[in-house]
């Protein structure tokens, strides 16, 4: 497809870097020389320096027969004009990045009067993510499927665990009962699809999917449940914050947030008047002190430096604060973050890159599957999907032993109406159930793209 990236920052850049790996030809627009030539020097991407509220701009941008254009500026407003003219000009599809939260309410009416086609609001998506993974604190990761109905967790094993050293098959009843399945292991630098035979080993970072009531009854077994979060410490007062505050006030949860900007504190004051506002810096331990950190069932770093962010946090693990989740928006530094100890680390710019993949194969897919979500794991080595099964799918009604699948390709989950299934190998696919699909590696555009070329006749 001819998407245009209007914006070459950190959402910018990384859009365009995920959309290249996906054989995309992309344009990116930037009224900055410096931006454009980073994004030039290192991708495969066409650059064209100017203001993308520019009619002549858009159009050298090649707008006229572009399939998506996606604004992404710091700016609402240029992002939301920049839709408008774009659309007027002939572009099919366009997305705003959209993150003030003034604006959330009139949201609908922005999106008729403007030709908006979908929104994207990164420090939204990062608070709600916030938001569930203190839900359920056992886990590194959460992601969701079938509104809710199943989820995907990740988490590492500890060596004394009882998964570690025995085979998967070999996992007692109370385990094999429960309806969930481990789909992808992280280990090292190597992303694997578990079989039966499979033997986890200490410091193994888990995936695993399943009905929430069945993952909650695992994590206990395993001794990782902690008991439900009841006071928050936030470093940061940021855009982030703004969304997260009222979705954990809501939950009845203690919060207190810290910030240096003394402007940022009292427009938090008068925002959330039950919260603790402290004015002060986050990296000082005697701060951290004072306002009784080690009371805190959980600590979460937003400020806008992920240095700061990370040292915070791993200050919190020394304390043994339950949860610390820390945001990070450069991919070296999660990967860093993760092998020194924090699990849990949330980057705004994969969040947005991973909703508008989905958007970019769903337009192409012309072969009738619908993609309803698609969450990248194991630090983008894989990709969890769900589809909903069309009558054009291939090999209905066959059982999945007769299939033959590509190489790293895992059938998680089927939903067929008010039942979730655990496939096995008598489990077939009917038209218009949600399937989930864990898949090493990326790519998948359509559920017909999970099999071999002879796609039936064989075991996978």
């Amino acid at each position: 497809m001819n998407i245009i990236i209007v914006g070459s920052g950190k959402v910018g850049y990384t859009l365009a870097e995920q959309l290249v790996r996906e054989s995309h030809d992309i344009t990116v627009v930037d009224v900055r020389e410096d931006s454009l030539h980073r994004a030039a020097d290192n991708l495969d991407v066409m650059g064209v320096r100017g203001n993308g509220v520019s009619s002549e701009v858009l159009q050298e941008a090649g707008a006229k027969s572009a399939d998506l254009l996606v604004a992404a500026t710091n700016m609402d407003e240029v992002n939301m004009v920049c839709c408008l003219i774009a659309k007027n000009l002939g572009t099919k599809y366009a997305i705003a990045r959209i993150r003030n939260p003034e604006y959330t309410s009139s949201l609908a009416e922005l999106r008729r009067n403007l030709k908006i086609d979908m929104v994207i609001n990164p420090e939204s998506a990062t608070a709600l993510e916030i938001s569930r993974l203190l839900r359920f604190p056992a886990a590194a990761n959460i992601e969701t499927f079938c509104r809710g109905r199943v989820e995907l967790m990740g988490f590492v094993l500890q060596a004394n665990d009882f998964l570690v050293g025995s085979p998967l098959y070999s996992l007692s009843k109370d385990v094999k009962r429960l309806s969930l399945l481990f789909c992808a292991v992280e280990r090292g630098d190597e992303v694997i699809i578990p079989n039966g035979s499979f033997v986890p080993q200490a410091e193994d970072k888990l995936y695993v999917m399943g009905q929430p009531d069945s993952l909650d009854q695992f994590f206990r077994l395993l001794g990782r449940y902690v008991s439900r979060i009841r006071r928050v410490l936030l470093v940061g007062g940021g855009k982030i914050s703004s969304y997260l505050i009222p979705m954990l006030q809501k939950r009845n949860i203690r919060l207190k947030i810290l910030d240096q900007n003394e402007e940022t504190c009292r427009e938090l004051s008068e925002r959330f008047p039950k919260a603790t506002v402290i004015c002060g810096d986050g990296t000082d331990q005697e701060i951290l002190e004072a306002e009784d950190l080690l009371s805190t069932d959980a600590f979460v770093a937003l400020t806008d430096q992920d240095e700061e962010n990370l040292i915070m946090c791993l200050y919190a693990r020394q304390q043994q604060i339950p949860k610390v989740i820390a945001k990070c928006s450069r991919e070296n530094y999660a990967g860093i973050a993760r092998t020194i100890g924090l699990d849990s680390v949330i980057s705004p710019k994969f969040l947005t890159a991973s909703y508008i993949l989905r958007l970019a194969r769903g337009m192409q897919n012309s072969q009738g599957s619908v993609m309803n979500s698609l969450h990248r794991i194991a630090g983008g080595a894989a990709e969890a999907m769900e589809f909903t099964v069309s009558e054009n799918t291939r090999n209905l009604g066959i059982p999945l032993k007769n299939l033959k699948l590509k190489p790293g390709i895992l059938l998680a989950v089927i939903v067929r109406g008010t039942e979730i299934i655990i496939p096995e190998g008598n489990s077939f696919l009917k038209a218009k159930d949600d399937i989930i699909i864990v898949s090493r590696g990326s790519g998948i555009r359509d559920l017909n793209d999970i099999y071999r070329e002879d796609g039936t006749g064989g075991a996978a």
